[in-house]
């Protein structure tokens, strides 16, 4: 931590710290590995897509490449801001698919037999864990968006 972020902590308790920042990077590479995940078993991501929306295979796909670019960007200080909110609209996008997944008999098809009812109950403790998720990122969003204001006074 840098004397000027010790001397804004201290003038503004809820300002954020460097310290807090430390976790960026662990976000990015979250998201970077759920990327690359959806290369290589694309077919079972394409499963969670709801039979209604086109290409599933395609979409794992973009979002794939999606989760990776943004998990890199989330990394970067320089690119921290835009990148939550990517991953904030990422999150928002993919929670049909997750509803989904835990709504549907698609999962007696992914796992065997005895871990179907395991893999229920953690499909439904994901969703309102993506409200958990989207709030980290918007930590970051907005801690950044408060840096920019303040710097702009």
């Amino acid at each position: 931590m840098t004397d000027a972020d010790r001397t804004r902590a201290e003038t503004e308790p809820d300002a954020p710290v460097e310290a807090e920042r430390s976790l960026a990077p662990l976000m990015g590479a979250t998201y970077v590995v759920a990327g690359i995940a959806h290369f290589l078993i694309p077919e079972r991501f394409a499963e969670a897509v709801p039979p209604s929306f086109p290409r599933p295979v395609g979409l794992v796909y973009l979002s794939g490449v999606v989760e990776i670019l943004l998990g890199i960007g989330v990394a970067i200080p320089r690119t921290r801001r835009v990148s939550a909110w990517g991953i904030v609209a990422l999150l928002v996008a993919v929670f049909p698919a997750n509803v989904h997944l835990a709504r549907s008999e698609t999962l007696n098809d992914l796992v065997p037999e005895p871990l179907v009812a395991p893999a229920r109950l953690a499909a439904l403790v994901r969703l309102p864990f993506q409200g958990v998720l989207i709030g980290w990122a918007l930590r970051y969003a907005r801690a950044d968006e408060a840096e920019l204001t303040a710097a702009e006074a």
